[in-house]
């Protein structure tokens, strides 16, 4: 991140906060003991206001149209904000420096949010997060892990189980060196119906799940833990999907008939050395997802 992308953050963070100044003092002389209490029963303690939306920093990839990872990043930003964040969101001109981008692009990437139903733009007013987001969630592909992070994040998450396994048959061409892997069980559902969404299965390798806290796996999506929070820097996510029957623990788990459609995505995970660090599976219900995919001419 560039010096004046961090200048720009501690900006952001500062934005919404109360800049009233402490406490006043008289202007006509020093205020009495019976003057402060008087003043003091009269005013009610102001109410802080809420924090600020501050949205993650994003490092650019120069082969994708930067106005679609600015908008999957600050996509993964609003969905995976605190409760009580500020539903407004930083002026254009704010929002384009703290991600390194021409008002331009940040205006293109608020637009795409905005058609997607995650926020409002009010002349005068400034821009807000909608309270509700689109019901139907598409699967986008385009290269960014951002958008992977996006794809996954705001939704309730439950955790399921998590414990080693003997490497699984069918992932052991993934984890040739490993006798065993780490395995997270868990179970999404949407914010507002608390209908079950999608189930995943991630298999990790030992070495880096020591690492993970499963508490953070209830507040984010494991690309997001393994690369932010762990540390792992991952060269590449080789995604799948494809359209499968729904099993009994599947259709059990999103509460649909035995053998309905649904969508099967893998995701393999690699690190800079070209390990596999991560195996996702993932089920999700084939009447709440769709699938996309851009594929670029250049």
């Amino acid at each position: 991140m560039t010096e004046s992308q961090e200048r720009a953050g501690a900006d952001l963070r500062r934005t919404g906060r109360d800049t009233t100044g402490g406490a006043g003092t008289g202007t006509d002389g020093d205020a009495t003991d019976g003057d402060a209490a008087d003043a003091t029963d009269a005013r009610a303690a102001p109410v802080p206001p809420p924090p600020a939306f501050a949205p993650d920093s994003l490092v650019l990839n120069r082969k994708l149209p930067l106005w679609y990872q600015v908008s999957q990043s600050l996509r993964a930003s609003i969905l995976g904000r605190p409760q009580d964040a500020s539903a407004r969101l930083p002026t254009e001109e704010q929002l384009a420096a703290h991600y390194g981008v021409s008002v331009l692009t940040m205006r293109q990437a608020l637009k795409e949010l905005e058609a997607e139903g995650l926020i409002s733009r009010h002349r005068r007013r400034g821009t807000f997060i909608e309270p509700r987001a689109r019901r139907v969630s598409p699967v986008r592909l385009l290269g960014s892990v951002d958008a992977i992070v996006a794809q996954q994040s705001g939704e309730a998450t439950t955790i399921l189980g998590h414990g080693p396994t003997a490497v699984p048959g069918d992932l052991a061409e993934f984890f040739p060196d490993c006798a065993e892997v780490t395995c997270y069980r868990r179970l999404r559902r949407d914010g507002q119906s608390d209908e079950p969404t999608n189930w995943a299965e991630n298999a990790v390798r030992p070495d880096i799940a020591a690492r993970i806290d499963v508490a953070d796996l209830e507040r984010w999506p494991m690309t997001k833990v393994l690369r932010d929070v762990v540390g792992v820097r991952i060269s590449r996510i080789t995604d799948t999907v494809e359209a499968r029957l729904a099993d009994p623990v599947t259709a059990e788990l999103l509460q649909v008939p035995l053998l309905s459609p649904i969508l099967h995505y893998t995701g393999v995970t690699y690190d800079e050395e070209g390990r596999v660090v991560d195996v996702a599976r993932i089920r999700y219900r084939g009447d709440r997802f769709s699938f996309s995919v851009t594929v670029e001419a250049h």
